[in-house]
């Protein structure tokens, strides 16, 4: 199983939360779209959202998951996917997104990937398995 696949295991689990920060104040709020795609996670959320403009402002998040007992922690830097194909392709098969990503709206789906990071699985006694993604 590789890095990546191990992080999306978590994901699909259950609980997951999405950590940013706002100026000096940490920021947290669940989050469900995830995507594994090749050597890539993908991430979407609206450019509309306070969460948004936070990565835009600072790019360093951490992605914090519950299962079975341990936690997962993975962290890097936000990028910003250019093309909108990922984006389209998401809508598609995720009609009740279209509701709210569309032309009248006006709002977009920006699709983001996170480099240079690292995860570690934990249990409440201490690290697990460190790995870098």
């Amino acid at each position: 199983m590789t890095n990546l696949e191990k992080i999306n295991e978590f994901l699909n689990a259950g609980t997951w939360f999405f950590l940013t920060t706002d100026g000096e104040q940490p920021k947290g709020r669940p989050f469900n779209f995830h995507l594994l795609q090749g050597d890539k996670m993908y991430f979407g959320t609206g450019d509309f959202k306070k969460v948004y403009a936070q990565m835009q402002k600072n790019p360093h998040v951490e992605v914090l998951a519950l299962k079975d007992g341990e936690f997962l922690r993975y962290d890097g830097e936000v990028v910003f996917e250019e093309d909108d194909t990922i984006a389209k392709a998401v809508l598609e098969k995720l009609p009740n997104m279209q509701k709210v990503y569309n032309d009248q709206t006006g709002f977009k789906l920006g699709i983001f990937h996170l480099e240079n990071g690292k995860a570690e699985i934990c249990t409440m006694m201490g690290q697990k398995e460190v790995f870098e993604v």
